[in-house]
């Protein structure tokens, strides 16, 4: 059995319609034998569906996935287990236990404790997550920061184009460390320059060779780009049901005008409005990684 879960950074990515990654697990005797990342070839649910069923996948699991998503998946004869959330290697360890329940169709799915609230369209010019536009929406939460990025030149090296294994240790100014593939006990698996990383790693990574380990200075043009104070935007409690019951500094989800979800931060609350940030928390950041390349693959 093969099984394939919307994936990023640990989690289960919460839209299958735009995930960039998926983790499929090869299971036999209803244990798991192996695992690898792969790329999701496109957004949209006809490319990813597609994707699985090449891929020889017969169940998925992921978080929110609409009635078009859902129907492609039967017509290709693959199982949906959708609305889970958290770390995508328990969800396919509860589902082999027989624990995940499906919950169908349900493009607003949140992620473990974080909400849904309503619908938002962030105002004119926003709708993909402060001003990246629709085609953004699906890549600002790891595509480096999407403004500017199609701008940049192509990333130049012998290894883009190959599927790279690294592992890694990304750390803050301050020394302390925000991510680590070696506590996971798992290298990261990707297509250098395919836009699947920020583009710092990317260009750290195209000319490694398997075995060398570096380390790489990241200003924010080369991660998750600047802020932008025009993601920042404040509404009236009353015309966003659930809002209420959030407080500041809460991770949340909110949809665009278009029904996609998208993940905001809580910065301020009254007794009248709520502002939210949908800006990376990575946003304005310089980022330090130790890169050590394991394996490339063509």
């Amino acid at each position: 059995m093969r099984i394939a879960v919307t994936y990023e950074d640990g989690n289960i990515f919460q839209h299958f319609g735009h995930t960039e990654q998926f983790k499929v697990y090869e299971v036999e005797d209803n244990k798991i034998v192996s695992s690898q990342v792969i790329g999701s070839n496109g957004s949209g649910h006809s490319a990813p569906a597609g994707l699985l069923a090449d891929d020889a996948v017969d169940v998925l699991i992921c978080g929110g996935i609409g009635g078009g998503a859902q129907a492609a998946l039967e017509e290709r004869g693959i199982e949906l287990c959708a609305g889970a959330s958290g770390d995508a290697d328990a969800a396919v360890e509860a589902y082999l236990r027989g624990e995940l329940e499906n919950t169908g169709a349900n493009c607003d799915h949140h992620h473990g404790e974080e909400h849904t609230c309503g619908e938002h369209g962030c105002g004119e010019g926003e709708e993909g997550c402060g001003g990246c536009g629709e085609e953004g929406e699906e890549g600002c939460g790891s595509c480096g920061g999407c403004p500017g990025r199609a701008s940049l030149p192509p990333i130049e090296g012998k290894n883009v184009g190959k599927t790279c294994r690294t592992h890694y240790r990304g750390t803050f100014n301050d020394g302390t460390q925000f991510d680590s593939s070696y506590d996971r006990g798992e290298p990261l698996e990707f297509v250098c320059g395919a836009g699947m990383m920020i583009r710092g790693f990317d260009a750290a990574v195209a000319n490694m060779e398997p075995g060398e380990t570096v380390q790489v200075h990241l200003m924010p043009s080369e991660a998750y780009g600047e802020a932008d104070p025009a993601a920042v935007f404040t509404v009236d409690i009353a015309d966003m049901p659930g809002s209420e019951d959030l407080s500041a500094g809460q991770r949340v989800y909110l949809r665009n005008m278009y029904g996609q979800p998208f993940p905001v931060t809580v910065t301020a609350k009254d007794d009248t409005t709520i502002t939210f940030d949908a800006n990376h928390e990575m946003a304005g950041k310089e980022l330090n990684f130790t890169i050590e390349l394991v394996e490339v693959r063509d």
